[in-house]
């Protein structure tokens, strides 16, 4: 029998998902991230399930992209390498950062290369003390390739992207909140108590407004303000359409809580 890579288990409208390859330090392999872009679309449609968790068994969050399985590609020539590395691995970290459900990153551990490239790309992200962050391709003599290049620098600025990208150093969790490519820092034992805290908070809103405001904010940091603001209106539109603004604005008039419809 071979080891399910990819460990997955929901409660209270609360999906979990833990990559499973700890003797590897989770590094993504292709059947890992074929594993993780289907189970997100069976969440997508899961009406019970209203955020995500991610998060890594053992000791690291992950390590990145698994060199030895990648390299067969590269090998067989650049066609190869972007059909099957690169596309797949963007691909991922667009599923990630356009989910219409958020996504919280419980980084246990380490988050290199395509690690940090997903933390960069999901909605939330939260660290433990001891988690700690890196961009090592350049040591490995390629650019970061899973949207590192893109992603990062929109997040924590051009030259503290530019840093990490071109020396490959180690940050630590706190830097990393600093920055603000995580959220919060939390002592280790309490990472996914603290996951989950957030994600019930998230949670007992409507679940159309999170999608409209996961979708406002990720398609409008890419476009000009005007732009942006036309995504904004639109969005709202939509939800004046629906009986959860009602409802929104029915509660708080009569000073009870709402009771959004799934």
């Amino acid at each position: 029998m071979t080891m399910e890579t990819l460990l997955q288990e929901a409660t209270d409208g609360v999906a979990v998902l833990t990559l499973n390859r700890p003797d590897k330090l989770n590094a993504l392999d292709y059947p890992l991230i074929d594993s993780l872009t289907a189970a997100l679309d069976v969440i997508e449609a899961d009406a019970t399930i209203g955020a995500v968790i991610l998060t890594g068994a053992g000791r690291a969050f992950c390590a990145g992209a698994d060199i030895r399985a990648f390299s067969a590609s590269v090998e067989a020539g650049a066609e190869v390498a972007l059909r099957d590395f690169v596309r797949r691995g963007q691909a991922l970290t667009s599923r990630l950062e356009r989910f219409p459900k958020p996504i919280i990153a419980a980084v246990n551990g380490i988050a290199y290369g395509g690690g940090c490239e997903m933390v960069e790309a999901v909605a939330l992200a939260i660290a433990s003390e001891d988690a700690r962050f890196a961009k090592p391709e350049i040591t490995l003599g390629f650019p970061p390739p899973f949207g590192g290049t893109q992603r990062l620098p929109r997040l924590v600025g051009r030259k503290r992207a530019l840093k990490m990208i071109l020396t490959g150093d180690v940050i630590s969790a706190q830097e990393a909140a600093a920055m603000g490519l995580v959220n919060a820092v939390v002592p280790r034992g309490k990472l996914i108590e603290e996951a989950r805290e957030l994600a019930g908070r998230i949670i007992t809103h409507s679940p159309r407004a999170i999608s409209a405001c996961l979708a406002s904010v990720t398609r409008g940091m890419n476009l000009s303000i005007d732009e942006g603001l036309a995504v904004e209106a639109l969005h709202f539109g939509r939800m004046a359409q629906t009986p959860d603004i009602m409802e929104g604005i029915s509660a708080f008039l009569e000073k009870r809580s709402p009771a959004f419809k799934d």
